[in-house]
């Protein structure tokens, strides 16, 4: 019989890791369909490599990314102004000022955003001239001229923005839930108003869990942007097209097109795995 003093003194016991036949047979099985479609696109002459070569770096195209990335900043800056405003009258107790907030959230959530942005492209269909002044005193603007105003630039900005900053709104709302009430009892409790609990207490701790949940929407609206296209807006997918409507290489172009908008995402979701990493080390740290 084997003493405990045997199995110290011996061999020890090696440890065998199990085997997974399942796993490692659909990895390579997974690895070979992926190499055959690597391969596939490589040497299909359809796919037009040296067409999407030549214009990957064409000024068209470059102009369009451009408009991509500026119309997607824009709107992410109205997109977070609207989520505070509308978090904020959500959060005012008021009756009126939050049945506001609740209609907002569910037209521009409960409608597509490209039916949004050919409703706001015609929109001089039922105005064609809007003015600003105070009611029934005669005191304000002339009349100012809709077509000239909404270009599909603005249209693009505004378009995308305001279907974001309702999303954008409730990005905020979970940041705000994640701030323990207590502080914001503690803070009334020594005579803070309302609008100083949100701006001192609440929102500067809120920020730690709505800028990292923010990348997603970055890099959402970045892709979204390209709606834009069917109101004639020069965005990326829009200076494609207008260069294959002339030279028929559709899948070429609509490819170079893709690159870019991975590039473009994958750069953001870098930034984004930054950003995470620095507040879930700063949330350490506390």
């Amino acid at each position: 019989m084997t003493s405990l003093n045997d199995v110290n003194t011996g061999d020890r016991l090696r440890v065998v890791p199990r085997r997974h036949v399942v796993r490692d047979t659909v990895s390579v099985v997974c690895l070979l369909l992926l190499a055959a479609i690597v391969w596939s696109a490589a040497t299909n002459e359809r796919f037009g490599w040296p067409v999407v070569a030549h214009y990957f770096l064409s000024p068209l195209v470059l102009v369009g990314l451009w408009n991509t990335i500026l119309v997607t900043v824009l709107s992410m800056l109205l997109a977070f102004v609207l989520g505070v405003l509308v978090e904020l009258m959500n959060e005012s107790g008021a009756p009126v000022l939050k049945f506001i907030s609740g209609i907002y959230l569910w037209v521009f959530r409960g409608t597509p955003l490209l039916v949004q942005v050919i409703i706001l492209f015609n929109i001089s269909a039922l105005y064609p001239q809007i003015g600003f002044g105070i009611p029934f005193t005669g005191i304000g603007t002339g009349p100012i001229d809709v077509n000239s105003v909404i270009t599909p630039f603005a249209v693009g900005v505004l378009a995308l923005g305001i279907n974001e900053g309702a999303y954008m709104a409730e990005v905020i709302r979970g940041g705000i839930l994640a701030v323990p009430a207590g502080q914001i009892d503690a803070a009334k409790s020594i005579g803070m108003k309302p609008m100083q609990v949100f701006f001192k207490i609440v929102f500067p701790q809120a920020v730690r869990s709505i800028i990292p949940a923010t990348g997603n929407q970055v890099i959402s609206m970045m892709k979204a942007s390209s709606l834009v296209s069917v109101i004639a807006f020069p965005d990326l997918l829009y200076s494609v097209q207008a260069i294959y409507s002339r030279n028929f290489q559709t899948i070429p172009l609509l490819i170079v097109a893709s690159i870019w908008y991975l590039i473009v995402t994958t750069v953001l979701m870098a930034l984004q795995h930054v950003i995470e990493g620095h507040y879930a080390k700063k949330g350490t740290e506390r």
